[in-house]
């Protein structure tokens, strides 16, 4: 008897096969549509069926060998007693009809699983070059430029309406992907550009997009704009340092850019609102405007000043960033940039404005001149990175809006100063900027079209669930 159930199938402990190249033979399941895929346990291709069933199987519990030296040991592949179900393929009966064959499991819009926020970043950018093209000129662009710059804001509109679209069916039929991205510390700071978009391309609508959507309509659409961005700019820049400290878990030294992007949008909601402020009669609704946009910017510049010295540091204590990240060092130059694009605004709509101008002057002209020496620090690295492989993906936005920001304050500086070295500066930071889109926009046409840029992160066997994986591998996409 102890002879007899020490050979047994039921008492043997088996462990999983591996398979070539480190695989497994258990199913592996995607952690990009949670999908069990692979095929049953020694049932592989080219490997016959394995001589027992899964531990704990009824192919396993009531089979037991026959004893030593009574008769064959059976062959692989030839077991007999196979329950259906068990794992093994079984012989079917003659004139037994093929039973309903289990497919994948079918994801509804399965491109839009990894459309995340960052997607965002494409409108900023677009909406940029028409807006800091218009701020070149002292009166307005030049009169061949206007049909350019207003195409260009009517692709930034189109743009922010189908990524409005994608993104609204991305949290319909992938809401855990959603979550998933709210709860990872480098996908939760692009919620930031959600509100810089629509602020955008509002600010758009009172320069160039005039052209488009004509005189009439461009407030209204201007102050829609204004009202959702600033609300989405405010719960960002709130509810993503909450998530940070509470839910994130980022190990010390590893404060990265992106974290700007939520603190830089009230900013921006700064410097839209004395543009709207201005198209209002005289009184509270004008003064309101006034005082909410000092409120936004020196949150926003407050808040800006915390999280600088962390990514400061972590740069000059841990090196470079990683190759695929080193394209947001550029975001160092939005707060800049935007803030001195505000002040200007302000003084052009806030009354006493000899004052306001000197004040403008004075803040402006010292941040700008910082602003041109990080570019000079982050372009070097990107050089840098470039010659080490620097891969394509969605951060490459990150040349063109926080570029366009420095592109409106130096402008608004040469107009008060009536100097042409920052005339001059502003026309070279326009050049890069509207370098930066053609190059960024042509690779990520490329990348729609391959379906490299909506593919999510490749399948790791044993990896959890959507609903509790964390997306970094796609965050930089």
């Amino acid at each position: 008897m102890a002879t007899a159930a020490r050979h047994s199938p039921a008492s043997r402990t088996t462990t999983p096969r591996s398979g070539p190249a480190g695989t497994s033979d258990s199913p592996a399941r995607d952690s990009a549509s949670g999908v069990v895929s692979g095929t049953p346990r020694g049932s592989g291709p080219g490997r016959p069926p394995g001589p027992s069933g899964p531990t704990g199987s009824p192919a396993s519990a009531g089979t037991a060998d026959p004893a030593p030296g009574r008769g064959k040991r059976r062959r692989p592949g030839r077991a007999r007693g196979r329950t259906p179900g068990d794992g093994h393929p079984t012989a079917a009966a003659p004139g037994a009809e093929p039973g309903p064959v289990a497919g994948p499991v079918s994801v509804p819009l399965p491109p839009l699983r990894h459309f995340g926020p960052q997607w965002y970043a494409a409108v900023m950018g677009t909406a940029s070059v028409a807006g800091a093209g218009t701020a070149l000129g002292a009166d307005g662009p030049h009169p061949a430029a206007r049909p350019l710059l207003a195409a260009v804001w009517a692709l930034a509109a189109l743009l922010l309406v189908a990524v409005w679209a994608a993104r609204a069916g991305h949290w319909r039929h992938h809401r855990d992907q959603a979550r998933a991205h709210l709860l990872d510390p480098v996908v939760a700071p692009f919620y930031g550009c959600a509100a810089m978009a629509p602020l955008a391309v509002g600010m758009g609508a009172l320069g160039p997009g005039r052209d488009v959507i004509g005189e009439r309509a461009a407030v209204p659409v201007a102050a829609g704009l204004f009202a959702l961005g600033c609300a989405l700019a405010l719960t960002a820049a709130a509810v993503v340092p909450y998530l940070l400290i509470v839910r994130h878990r980022t190990p010390p030294g590893s404060a990265s850019p992106v974290w700007l992007l939520p603190l830089v949008a009230p900013m921006v909601a700064a410097a839209f609102a004395p543009l709207l402020a201005v198209e209002l009669p005289p009184g509270d609704g004008r003064r309101t405007l006034l005082v909410a946009s000092l409120g936004l910017a020196g949150a926003s510049a407050l808040a800006t000043l915390v999280v600088l010295p962390a990514v400061v540091a972590r740069l000059i204590h841990h090196g470079p960033l990683p190759l695929a990240l080193t394209p947001s060092l550029f975001l160092f130059l939005g707060p800049l940039g935007q803030s001195a694009t505000a002040a200007g605004h302000l003084a052009d709509a806030l009354p006493g404005r000899p004052y306001a101008d000197v004040l403008t002057v004075l803040y402006g002209v010292p941040v700008t001149g910082f602003a041109l020496l990080w570019l000079v620090i982050a372009g070097a690295l990107v050089l840098r990175a470039v010659r080490r492989g620097l891969p394509f993906t969605l951060g490459w936005w990150a040349f063109t809006f926080p570029v366009g920001t420095c592109v409106t304050g130096a402008a608004g500086l040469a107009h008060r100063t009536g100097l042409g070295a920052l005339s001059a500066v502003a026309v070279a930071l326009y050049g890069l900027l509207v370098t930066a889109w053609a190059v960024a926009g042509a690779r990520t046409v490329r990348g729609l079209l391959s379906g490299s840029l909506l593919a999510g992160p490749p399948p790791v066997p044993g990896a959890p669930s959507p609903a509790t994986a964390r997306t970094r591998s796609d965050s930089a996409r």
